[in-house]
């Protein structure tokens, strides 16, 4: 008898590539992350702890936003506009209540619905169609506070009341993990819906509508539900930078502010967490470099135009050394080890 061998198909590339369900868990991430910041809060510096929980609420509206470009391919140039509204909406509860957890909630939620009315409009809009709508909302949301002075603060913005750290706790420590507890919630929770079917709709919906509408994908009612996370985690933002600076005012949200989240994000990796988190760390660095070089020529006008510049010069770098983003870099040199 001759004997008949199962023949086993051959691993390729593809099928050895882990898939948006597989890998480490994102909580042994969250876990790894909060222990970090928190070992790092106690021997860094007070103003690299303030540092530090920027770079916290700079991750969140970047994992937000890398979500809603990377993986649904839609182009936002109003994410700024979305951090002053949950910025104001915080503000605003926070001088009513006094009740930290509630003001945040008020404003995930006025950030929710603002993301529900884009979102609305951004399924009908394609390409610079889309851009264009979202760099209006940039443009109008800071006019609102002129309109509503009185209410608003106009150009003053409002001081925000804020309970003192509990305990002995040094502010600016405070301020690090308040910052950072957001950031990893947001990407956990961000990172278990990409890897079930939400993340799957979001990737089929970028890659062929068509195809994903004949696949069974509601591909307007991704798109809604993509622009919503994504202001969520914008309004999350918003109130974050607002706690940290005491304060809100326009000025804090200004048009460029938009732009550089979306470069952040292009340099960091577009679709990818860790993506958002190299955008995050040049949204602090890049800056704090720019205001550093302005001080030493002595040129105020030079100081406030240079990280536009510094910013542009690292994404050009970027894009010719490595298209897919900083993130590629090591997933690159990981497949080349594995080979």
């Amino acid at each position: 008898m001759t004997d008949i061998k199962e023949k086993k198909p051959a691993t390729t590339a593809r099928s050895a590539t882990p898939g948006p369900g597989k890998g480490m868990n994102p909580m042994w991430y969250a876990v790894a992350g909060a222990i970090l910041v928190a070992a790092l809060t106690y021997v860094l510096p007070p103003f690299r702890n303030y540092q530090l929980a920027t770079v916290g609420a700079y991750f969140t509206v970047t994992a937000g936003l890398t979500v809603l470009t990377g993986l649904n391919g839609q182009l936002s140039l109003g994410h700024g506009a979305l951090m002053a509204t949950g910025a104001y909406s915080f503000a605003l509860a926070q001088n009513k209540w006094l009740n930290m957890p509630l003001s945040i909630v008020a404003a995930l939620i006025t950030t929710t619905l603002a993301g529900v009315v884009i979102g609305l409009a951004a399924a009908r809009l394609r390409g610079p169609y889309l851009a264009g709508l979202t760099l209006a909302v940039a443009v109008v949301v800071p006019s609102v506070t002129s309109t509503f002075d009185e209410t608003l603060g106009s150009d003053m913005g409002l001081s925000i009341a804020l309970d003192p750290p509990p305990g002995v706790i040094p502010m600016e420590q405070w301020q690090a993990w308040l910052c950072w507890a957001g950031a990893l919630v947001t990407t956990f929770l961000l990172a278990t819906l990409v890897r079930g079917r939400f993340g799957r709709d979001l990737r089929a919906v970028r890659d062929d509508e068509t195809a994903a509408r004949l696949a069974g994908v509601n591909v307007a009612r991704t798109q809604i539900l993509a622009f919503v996370v994504s202001a969520a985690c914008a309004g999350l933002a918003g109130a974050l930078f607002a706690f940290l600076a005491q304060s809100v005012s326009p000025g804090a949200f200004p048009l460029t502010l938009s732009l550089f989240l979306v470069m952040a994000i292009v340099i960091g990796g577009l679709g990818r967490l860790s993506g958002a988190l190299c955008g995050a760390l040049l949204l602090v660095l890049l800056p704090a470099l720019a205001q550093t070089a302005g001080e030493r020529s002595g040129s105020q006008h030079l100081e406030g135009n240079l990280a536009l510049v510094i910013f542009g010069l690292v994404l050009v770098v970027v894009m010719l050394a490595a298209p897919g983003g900083l993130a590629s870099i090591r997933f690159s040199t990981i497949s080349r080890r594995k080979r």
